[in-house]
């Protein structure tokens, strides 16, 4: 097997830009609100196209986030470094998103675009929120999210999708694999393996992402159309801007500070960018995500922790989400609600934000917990932002997947498991495909990593 510094030698020729999966991804964006404007009853059908493409993601999320972990975890064989990575992971997470939270909270408190709305819950009822407001009610405590953390079985963790049981059950069964020593190299070698193959499937499917991307903004255009986005455009408008503060005032100087710049992370991670903007989701980028960060010289050990826990713990953009969201909603309703009220609501959101899965789905249901938690905001006014949830989803998944990205580096500093010569290299020249597949390149990923 040829070393990785070796191939990463290698002259990389430039590529024709159509063949550049962003562009491609864009291309699909372009033309799916083509087609939902002029054919919106062709593009309503689409949907299936998109759904299809998350759910072959989803399908590979839990085995990939066990081979990662257990491969880096085990293959350290330090478990104090362990126990130091998801200390300052969290420690980063809570900071972080406690400021994007107060961020939020300043912005729409400043701008009020809720203000003037009058809406009169008492005339207001929308059958679509009833199933919100009936999972409201039930607020999930602090001893009932930590006892959920551990699954009912090994396999109801991978066959339920949750990313927090699947890392759970992960990191114990990384830490047995280190605890037997030799004895695991057989179990390590098969796990390579099956990590090799399930990175060559998401090879395969990222060629038909511009595809899904086309598909999903087909089917959100054909049926909320553009008078959707018109309406309510000042929410919009201030979430939009919420969003551009946060990248701008607190990741950026995050990541000065690191020394690499957000503004070329975000381009070599723009693939992913423009695909979580057309379909919402920020899973669906989660295989990618491993691959690139790994390549720009973060530790194989302290990427398959890092991310996967940033997932369920970091929402920077779904905070933002939630305090504009709430705040606009009392001033939507002229619910009054003074500096106290929304300390209290600050505390609420701090628990309830760490339930928010990466599918943006959740978030209306989250935030329906929350409205009830806080019991000073409706929670049937949620109905007043289901028009325009997508369009707002589609801002705060983007800056979730900017602020996990930019946790997995600055982590990986603290913890001098970052190869800066890799990532100022990566960085510079952009993200190139790798000539081998995406199998043989995972694999030899993990040789350097326990280098």
């Amino acid at each position: 097997m040829s070393l990785p510094g070796k191939a990463a030698s290698k002259p990389r020729g430039r590529q024709p830009f159509y063949r550049d999966l962003s562009f491609q991804v864009l291309a699909g964006m372009a033309l799916g609100v083509a087609v939902g404007y002029w054919f919106p009853t062709f593009g309503i059908n689409l949907q299936p196209v998109g759904d299809a493409f998350i759910r072959v993601i989803q399908m590979l999320i839990g085995p990939i986030i066990f081979c990662t972990v257990c491969s880096g975890i085990a293959g350290v064989n330090d478990f104090k470094k362990v126990g130091r990575v998801a200390i300052k992971a969290l420690f980063y997470f809570e900071v972080v998103t406690s400021l994007a939270l107060v961020l939020g909270l300043v912005v729409i408190n400043v701008l009020k675009p809720g203000v003037g709305m009058n809406v009169d819950m008492h005339g207001m009822h929308s059958s679509a929120v009833d199933a919100y407001v009936a999972k409201a009610h039930h607020v999930v405590t602090t001893s009932e999210f930590l006892l959920n953390v551990i699954p009912h079985t090994a396999i109801s963790a991978f066959a339920g999708g949750d990313v927090l049981q699947v890392l759970f059950f992960s990191v114990l069964f990384a830490f047995g694999l280190a605890a037997i020593g030799e004895r695991a190299r057989p179990a390590m070698d098969m796990i390579d393996s099956v990590s090799g193959a399930l990175f060559w499937i998401i090879g395969l499917t990222m060629k038909i992402a511009p595809l899904a991307a086309f598909g999903a903004i087909a089917f959100t255009v054909s049926k909320f159309g553009f008078g959707t986005l018109i309406s309510l455009g000042k929410l919009i408008l201030e979430f939009y801007l919420t969003c551009a503060l946060f990248i701008l005032l607190i990741l950026w100087p995050i990541a000065k500070v690191n020394g690499f710049s957000l503004l070329r992370l975000m381009r070599y991670i723009g693939a992913e960018l423009l695909l979580v903007i057309g379909t919402s989701s920020s899973e669906t980028v989660f295989p990618q995500l491993i691959d690139k960060l790994e390549r720009l010289g973060c530790e194989k050990s302290v990427v398959g922790l890092v991310l996967p826990t940033a997932y369920t713990f970091n929402h920077d953009g779904t905070c933002l989400y939630f305090a504009a969201a709430a705040v606009f909603l009392a001033q939507a309703t002229n619910t009054p609600m003074t500096w106290h009220d929304q300390l209290v609501l600050l505390a609420v959101l701090l628990l309830t934000s760490k339930g928010a899965a990466g599918v943006s789905g959740a978030a209306i249901a989250v935030l329906a917990a929350t409205l009830a938690a806080s019991n000073t905001i409706p929670v049937e006014s949620i109905a007043l932002i289901l028009g325009i949830h997508k369009a707002l989803s589609s801002a705060f998944v983007f800056t979730n997947i900017v602020g996990n990205s930019v946790a997995t580096i600055v982590v990986a500093n603290w913890e001098k498991a970052l190869d800066r010569t890799a990532l100022r290299s990566e960085l510079k020249t952009g993200f190139r495909p790798a000539d081998t597949s995406m199998g043989v390149l995972k694999q030899s990923g993990g040789t350097s990593a326990g280098s």
